[in-house]
């Protein structure tokens, strides 16, 4: 990876924490955490696990295949790497059903 798109991607991770710990502290001095700020911090979960994943599915699938045009006998091993990101973003839709 390029450091310029990593210094990005770092900037803009440190910019939406910043927000969600803006968002939290606004919500902590109204004390209103039964209305919207119960969904926000559910949204704001899912939205950045689907980024992660996103993220990190691309790069696993371009390698898985690679890995396939190598040796085709290892279809079982990529499609099992290439599914793993996907779990995080269920992990992340657990508290939209809490």
């Amino acid at each position: 990876m390029k450091t310029r798109n990593l210094k990005m991607s770092l900037r803009a991770l440190i910019v939406l924490m910043g927000i969600t710990l803006l968002a939290q502290g606004a919500l902590a001095a109204v004390g209103d955490y039964d209305g919207w700020g119960r969904y926000m911090g559910a949204g704001i979960a899912l939205g950045l696990a689907g980024l992660g994943a996103g993220y990190s599915q691309g790069s696993i699938g371009s390698a898985a295949v690679g890995m396939l045009a190598e040796d085709g006998s290892k279809f079982g091993p990529a499609l099992i790497f290439t599914a793993l990101p996907e779990s995080i973003v269920i992990l992340g839709a657990l508290p939209l059903f809490l």
